[in-house]
């Protein structure tokens, strides 16, 4: 059984993106093969930009206020990514479903993967599940994927600085 790809990773892909920026082609190529997506064609600076361009957007729905703006900000995306999902079989990985045209450049594949993947985890998980990281100077982006949908935290490390920040301002 095959799960669906564009949720969870590639929500998770974007979220890395956003919080450590290619600076190269190549640098933009290892992230997304290390990631499981299956590069048709090489990787320019143009898909970069692209990509630059697409977290910029993606961005703009992690820091959004409320639900409707945020729905509205991803509708927004998925309008811009629209194309008639497919079935395929790259590279001989099985047959399955990509939301979006065959041959794109790796820039465009990427708008449409975390345009489709991040509404799946929202319309999955819930509104709330991308966010910043809950402590003021950390600005890490991450896909709330726990089971009971509470993380604040981007990592381990943050939720124990908060604590005993929180712990330290109890007992001064």
């Amino acid at each position: 059984m095959h799960l669906n790809p564009y949720g969870e990773g590639a929500v998770n892909l974007a979220a890395d993106l956003a919080n450590h920026r290619p600076a190269d082609a190549q640098e933009l190529a290892d992230r997304c093969v290390a990631a499981g997506l299956t590069l048709e064609r090489p990787v320019t600076p143009e898909d970069v930009a692209h990509t630059h361009s697409t977290l910029d957007a993606w961005e703009k729905v992690v820091d959004a206020t409320g639900e409707h703006e945020r729905a509205e900000l991803v509708n927004a995306m998925l309008a811009s990514a629209a194309a008639y999902p497919r079935l395929t079989d790259h590279a001989g990985s099985g047959w399955h479903l990509h939301y979006r045209d065959a041959r794109q450049p790796l820039g465009a594949l990427l708008f449409s993967l975390i345009s489709v993947g991040t509404a799946l985890h929202l319309a999955g998980r819930g509104m709330h599940r991308l966010r910043r990281c809950a402590v003021t100077e950390c600005t890490t982006v991450f896909a709330d994927t726990s089971r009971t949908g509470r993380q604040r935290y981007c990592s381990q490390r943050c939720a124990n600085r908060d604590a005993v920040r929180r712990h330290r301002a109890r007992a001064a």
